[in-house]
């Protein structure tokens, strides 16, 4: 089965290693559906004297742009933009057509589905007829486009550019060097304040938990008694399952503080150097901890291979209680069973590991939005400076005021026109148009992603303090990102293989250990390490 296993994780690394940086499918789920709306949420025309008062007064109401004036331009321009939508009537939808009101600029949206959207990427990059605005390659492939002429270098606008430049330059300096190219110019437009703090972790039934008198655990040897405990109330169970693969020893490498944004190299804060996690002694440790989980039936016998469907089985029956996903999962889950079993309590639990820790999430992150170089740059960027400002974040993740939203007398967003008990993100994309994927740069924190229920808001106040601290993101030259891309993907499957054999197979020990430290030496792992160490230096210089 082992032999079988090793090419389906080479495929499933490979495949991810493609979408990760783009994916946000579980964050984005929706409750409920509406038609979109064709109303362009715009006032009554009106004319003569009145027409130009109300121009105005509307100019001048659109909160804080952060400095950026509005109308961008002040002839009627066309922008195409290539971003990921289902959405058929995206182009009619509301906020298109307010952000042509409020720029003067008329987007011409090129949309695709999150599962069409990297292949025609692809295609429209090797063509060489890039639209206006997009998103979606690694920061190294648009540098690489960038010194080619095809992408605009966003610092030679800075003067211009005020949110880019309060955002980027001057609270967040570290962007500027991390995900500049070689001859330090910026190609890529970040994305501010998406991240949630907690967004994935452990999760147990808390209602079988109290069944059994059972206490949320606090530390490794803890978690290790209340599975025990599990195991002997309900003997055919597993009561840890796993659907998330072979990134199992991503997720619980943060307890042990061996892993990070840059899997599987990570940045050790004790001596200031970076690591591989599949060699590291502490590494090792975790395994023997899950061979141990492994041999007493306390670990899903499936748990490198079980599918979305049967671990949702497992998690809502009495198969399996303890878990990592999604915090979004709390509730899901128990609308799903409440009718067969109203009890059904999901809930967040502590970190598993010696560190106690859980992933750390920036403020800032990078999806590879650019722009194509030619008459209409300048015009773009300035878009997408006032879609970083505080104004174009309300337009985007919360929308107008009076026209899509209002405030309940506590002061909290509601949406009168939508009638679903939850408003989702998607609701508000099918809806309105708003939080369309290579759209949304910076979010509203009144948003309804933030907008949390009890139980996620408990993981919330729960892990504060908690946090793996974030690693360094470190610039690479084209030809160590060249030695990257060959040495990795043989690293990250191999070590992947090996953990899952050691944690599989009884008679795997030190022996096998020592030899696969063998093996990774063959594979230079040395090499690809020492790059990020040299990288460090040249951070820690500038």
């Amino acid at each position: 089965m082992l032999g079988r296993l090793s090419k389906v994780l080479l495929v499933l690394l490979l495949v991810f290693g493609i979408f990760a940086a783009c994916s946000n499918s579980d964050d984005s789920s929706s409750v409920g559906g509406n038609e979109p709306n064709n109303e362009s949420g715009n006032t009554p025309e009106k004319s003569g004297d009145d027409a130009e008062k109300e121009d105005e007064t509307t100019a001048s109401d659109y909160g804080d742009t952060g400095g950026i004036t509005l109308p961008i331009v002040d002839k009627p321009v066309e922008l195409t933009w290539m971003l990921v939508s289902d959405e058929a009537n995206l182009q009619d939808s509301a906020i298109i057509k307010e952000i042509e009101k409020r720029t003067g600029i008329k987007l011409k949206i090129q949309a695709y589905s999150s599962g069409t959207y990297k292949e025609k990427l692809n295609t429209v990059v090797a063509s060489g007829q890039l639209p206006d605005i997009w998103h979606g390659l690694p920061v190294a492939k648009v540098n690489e486009l960038g010194k080619k002429g095809a992408v605009v270098a966003i610092n030679d606008y800075l003067d211009q550019l005020p949110n880019y430049k309060k955002l980027y330059v001057e609270e967040n300096d570290w962007v500027m060097k991390s995900f500049s190219s070689d001859d330090g110019d910026m190609y890529t437009w970040p994305i501010y304040g998406v991240n949630r703090d907690v967004n994935h972790g452990f999760l147990y039934r808390k209602d079988i938990f109290d069944e059994l008198g059972i206490e949320l655990w606090n530390n490794t040897d803890e978690f290790y008694e209340a599975l025990k405990k599990l195991k002997e109330a309900y003997p055919d169970s597993a009561p840890y399952a796993s659907k998330t693969l072979e990134y199992i020893f991503r997720d619980w490498a943060f307890g042990w503080g061996i892993t990070g944004a840059q899997y599987p190299a990570y940045y050790d804060e004790g001596d200031g150097t970076w690591k591989f996690q599949f060699t590291d002694p502490k590494h090792k440790d975790m395994l023997d901890f899950m061979k141990k989980l492994y041999n007493e039936g306390l670990l899903d016998k499936e748990f490198i291979t079980d599918t979305d469907a049967s671990w949702t089985t497992k998690m809502t029956t009495d198969k399996s209680f303890v878990t990592f996903d999604w915090i979004g999962r709390l509730d899901m889950f128990y609308e799903q069973v409440k009718g067969e079993n109203p009890d059904y309590d999901l809930r967040y639990g502590n970190p598993v590991g010696p560190e106690n820790t859980i992933r750390s999430l920036d403020k800032v992150a990078n999806w590879g939005h650019a722009v194509t170089k030619n008459d209409k740059s300048e015009v773009a960027l300035k878009l997408l400076d006032y879609l970083s400002s505080p104004s174009g974040a309300e337009l985007i993740t919360v929308g107008i005021q009076d026209e899509m939203y209002d405030l309940d007398a506590d002061g909290n967003v509601i949406y009168p026109d939508l009638d679903v008990e939850v408003v989702g993100i998607k609701d508000l994309e099918t809806k309105y148009g708003m939080w369309v994927e290579g759209m949304y740069l910076r979010a509203d924190d009144r948003s309804v992603y933030f907008n949390y229920t009890e139980k996620e808001q408990e993981a919330q106040d729960m892990m504060q303090g908690k946090m793996q601290p974030i690693d360094p993101i470190l610039k690479f030259t084209d030809k160590e990102n060249d030695t990257l891309a060959k040495l990795q993907p043989n690293l990250l499957t191999a070590g992947v293989e090996f953990s899952t054999k050691y944690v599989m197979t009884k008679s795997h020990g030190d022996k096998e250990w020592d030899a696969w430290l063998e093996e990774a030496k063959r594979l230079k792992a040395e090499d690809f390490i020492a790059i990020y160490n040299e990288a460090q230096k040249r951070y820690d210089a500038e």
